[in-house]
């Protein structure tokens, strides 16, 4: 197989993969107009439901359109080779495995969040907006954006770095160094996220004792189900949508309730949506999730490792050298093309 043909595979998959998706859309978008099941007519309010629908009607017109861009971007940079032309810009910089790695990846990145902002300040600020969700002040959107880049580059570039430099050292076993990496780090992030990212961008605080905080321990007890963080979360500051979520495993596991859930909900409500999130823990939904995940990971991994150095590949977008960024962007673009 010639790198023009592999090109072309790339930009078929590209184009094959955007309109199954669209299609998908498409077929559950067609049930937006329908109504009320008759049974559930005396739980669901009428107006409600109306406007429940014409907001996904909305987000559903805008992620096509933002879809569309998307693609007839990754398009248009393939078409005119933005990926050797960055490719050359980055080996006027320096031609270090890592940092040119880490440089070229970074930019794309960057540049995809950048791209990204203008649909994302949409979405909050119109649409949002529009259906009474949005509760987020420009100063928050700008804070939050500057968070997530910072944390990003800071975060992904270390983990990267540590990646890229199995593959360097390690040869055949790289995708198992790496597979052995990732797993101890998501394990790392399960139990840690709720105490040492979610405070980058929202409050938490013990909840308060009262009758909700006994009810919810009355609960847990008849269950047997050992609970001692119970947090609430400042999800107001962004929108008035309610929500609750665990968190964590063993010692480290802790319940996390939004604002906006205890104000909307009444006291017995909010214990049966924690009676849902504690029934994913006593059936082991997270641990079971954690070990599939670190299998499928395991499984790309490998998969990877047979593309990443390949020179076709890298020939097929019009770079001379296969190097561990051009193998992952177009290990990106697989798996037909494997």
């Amino acid at each position: 197989m010639t790198p023009e043909i592999i090109f072309y595979v790339l930009l078929s998959i590209i184009s094959l993969n955007f309109l199954w998706e669209k299609w998908l859309d498409n077929l559950n978008a067609k049930r937006f107009d329908s109504p009320i099941p008759s049974l559930l007519h005396d739980i669901y309010d009428e107006k409600e439901y109306q406007k429940s629908q014409a907001y996904k009607k909305e987000t559903h017109r805008f992620l096509s359109i933002s879809s569309l861009f998307s693609f007839l971007l990754t398009l248009t940079f393939f078409l005119v080779h933005g990926f050797a032309e960055l490719q050359n810009l980055v080996e006027s910089i320096t031609v270090h495995p890592i940092l040119s790695s880490l440089i070229y990846l970074g930019i794309l990145g960057l540049a995809s969040s950048i791209i990204n902002i203008p649909f994302s300040y949409y979405s909050s600020f119109v649409i949002e907006e529009k259906f009474g969700f949005n509760k987020s002040t420009l100063k928050t959107f700008v804070l939050d954006t500057i968070k997530g880049l910072f944390l990003s580059i800071i975060l992904g570039g270390v983990v990267l770095s540590i990646i890229i430099w199995f593959y360097i050292e390690t040869a055949e076993l790289f995708w198992f160094y790496t597979w052995f990496f990732i797993s101890i780090f998501s394990i790392f992030l399960n139990l840690f996220f709720s105490s040492l990212i979610v405070p980058i961008f929202n409050k938490q605080t013990h909840l308060e004792e009262g009758e909700l905080k006994n009810a919810i321990l009355e609960m847990a007890k008849k269950i047997d189900f050992k609970l001692d963080n119970i947090y609430v979360i400042d999800g107001s500051k962004r929108s008035t949508k309610a929500n609750a979520y665990f968190s964590g495993f063993g010692p480290k596991k802790r319940i996390v309730l939004f604002d906006t859930l205890i104000q909307k909900l009444t006291k017995e409500e909010v214990v049966a949506v924690l009676a849902h999130e504690m029934g994913h823990y006593k059936k082991k939904h997270i641990l079971w999730n954690l070990i599939i995940g670190m299998l499928q990971t395991g499984v790309l991994l490998f998969l990877f490792s047979k593309l990443v150095g390949n020179q076709l590949f890298a020939n097929s977008l019009g770079i001379e050298n296969a190097s561990f960024h051009i193998g992952l962007i177009v290990f990106y673009f697989r798996p037909l093309a494997v």
